[in-house]
Parts: C-alpha cells; sequence; structure tokens
C-alpha cells in the first residue's frame, strides 16, 4: 500500500462531493484478488477504496461506467461510484460504502426479481460502448447485431487465443477450433435478445444490505444473452433455491439453458486457466468435449 495515495485520494473526493473530506481512519477490507480494497473514513463519512497499480486507471474507469449503467437502470442496487483517478505510484476507484449483511440472511428472491428486471433492458447490439476487464483480462465489447459471432470472437476465441499465447495448445485448441466452428448449432432454437448483463455474477459480487435487499458490484457489464449471467450464478456455488424461482417466475429461461450454460461458463473457466493456471485445463476440455457430444 503506498500511503503517499490517501491524501491525492482526499483531495478529489473533496473537489467530487464538494466538501472537504480528510481520510483519517483506513480499514483494510478483504475478499477480492485483484485490487487493494479498504474502507477510507474522516470519522463521520465513510467510503469504499479500490486501489491498484499506477495505469490500471481505465479498468477502474470502465468499472464505474459499468456500476453507472446498471444504477441508471434502478432495478437492483449498486454501490454509486464517486470518483476515481491516479497518481504516480497508484490508480484507484472509491465507491459509496454500504454496510453489508449475511448472504444466508438476504431476500433472494429479491435478488431474483431485479436481475429478471435488468435482464428486460435491451440493446440494439450485443456488445458495449467501451471494453473493460472480467478479472484482470480484458474483455472485448466490441459490438454486433450477431450473437453468435460476438461469443465466437470476443469471448471464447479471445480465451483460446490467450491460452495458446500462455502456452495451452494441443487438445485443448482442437476442441476449441471444432466447437467455435459448430457453434450456431446451439441457438437453432433460439434468437437471445441484447441484455444488460452484471458480467461476472458470482456468488461472491452478491450480497445484501442490512435490511435484506440484494447489492450487486464488481461488474464486468455488457449487452449479451441473459443466460450467461444466470449461468455463472451456478458455476462457484448455486445461489439460493428462491433466487432462481423468482426469476424464472419473471422471466423463464429457454428450455436449452441447461446446454448453453455450459457453452457460456466455459468463458469463464478458460479465463481461469489464463489467469491462475493449468489447474482448470481439464476443466475446460472436460466442458468442451460435454459441448461436442450435443453437436455430433
Amino acid at each position: 500500500m503506498i500511503m503517499a495515495s490517501w491524501p491525492d485520494i482526499s483531495a478529489q473526493i473533496s473537489a467530487t462531493v464538494n466538501t472537504t473530506f480528510q481520510g483519517k481512519e483506513i480499514v483494510t477490507i478483504g475478499g477480492g484478488c485483484i485490487n487493494q480494497t479498504f474502507k477510507i473514513s474522516d470519522g463521520d463519512i465513510h467510503y469504499f477504496a479500490k486501489l491498484n497499480s499506477a495505469g490500471s486507471l481505465p479498468m477502474f474507469e470502465a468499472e464505474a461506467a459499468g456500476l453507472n449503467e446498471i444504477y441508471q437502470t434502478q432495478t437492483l442496487r449498486v454501490p454509486q461510484p464517486i470518483c476515481w483517478g491516479e497518481n504516480n505510484h497508484q490508480s484507484w476507484l472509491i465507491l459509496e460504502y454500504l454496510h453489508l449483511s449475511n448472504t444466508s440472511k438476504g431476500n433472494a428472491a429479491a435478488l431474483g426479481s431485479g436481475l429478471a428486471a435488468m435482464h428486460q433492458i435491451h440493446s440494439k447490439h450485443f456488445g458495449w460502448t467501451r471494453n473493460n476487464t472480467i478479472g484482470k483480462t480484458a474483455q472485448i465489447n466490441t459490438t454486433t447485431t450477431d450473437w453468435v459471432q460476438f461469443w465466437r470472437k470476443n469471448r471464447l476465441g479471445y480465451q483460446l487465443n490467450l491460452a495458446k499465447n500462455n502456452g495451452y495448445s494441443g487438445k485443448l485448441q482442437q476442441l476449441g477450433e471444432r466447437l467455435m466452428s459448430d457453434l450456431s448449432v446451439f441457438f437453432n432454437s433460439t434468437s437471445p435478445a441484447a441484455s444488460l448483463l452484471h458480467g461476472d455474477l458470482w456468488n461472491g459480487n452478491v450480497n445484501f444490505d442490512t435490511n435484506g435487499q440484494p447489492i450487486i458490484y464488481d461488474p464486468a457489464v455488457y449487452y449479451g444473452d441473459r443466460e450467461a449471467d444466470i449461468a455463472m450464478t451456478e458455476l462457484f456455488g448455486l445461489l439460493p433455491i428462491a433466487f432462481y424461482t423468482a426469476y424464472q417466475d419473471d422471466y423463464p429461461l429457454d428450455s436449452g439453458y441447461n446446454t448453453r450454460k455450459i457453452l457460456y461458463n466455459l468463458y469463464h473457466v478458460l479465463n481461469h486457466l489464463n489467469l491462475f493456471g493449468g489447474s482448470y485445463r481439464h476443466q475446460a476440455e472436460q466442458m468442451m468435449n460435454q459441448l461436442l457430444v450435443e453437436i455430433r
């Protein structure tokens, strides 16, 4: 932690909110593997601070834009961005500080209904107005009206190319090429709308306030098939069943979801392979084999 950044951060907060703020209490908050996170307070007012190395400002700018995109829908609560900046040492993003409760005591049905409402915010194009990040990896959001093309090029193709550059060749690439060549098969009976997605909706990015109302954060926003968000809620441990029941009541999923969720989660498993190493290779190859069985 570069302590010299805190005066710069306090000065920017003061200029943004037009009230003098002097961060006197700095408390480390755990939970993230990408950024350092803190509560910064003057004793009365608290903010949530995310810090990373100098040069990381575009990542924080994109995150702030994504939070604002979700906030404008008034469907699910997100921490509002306050300001973001950098000096010669660090980059930072300052957010509204929200008091969180225990996930098991939250209103999971409200989360399901809120996400269903958010997914009914549509665009004419898949992608987004800017690129962002998924973890530390660049996420390419170049817009198109063709969802299969978008997923082939900007999601699976991009991750497979990174994997190749990282030394993961052979079977992984062979399976990936076969899968991408027949990708349209998975969409013969459906034509996804371009829904507003959180983009990184695992249970670590979901919580509830002290009244039990849902909060989502750390987004990787873009417009895409809503099934991609739901799929990720199943990748690293399910959300409460009330979430899925409420979502299905408000915005039922297509019958082909159980196959396509493997396709959508493959993107995240490949990203984990590229971020964290070879332990994810077998899982990625197994998922691709599952999908290729559906094509044969």
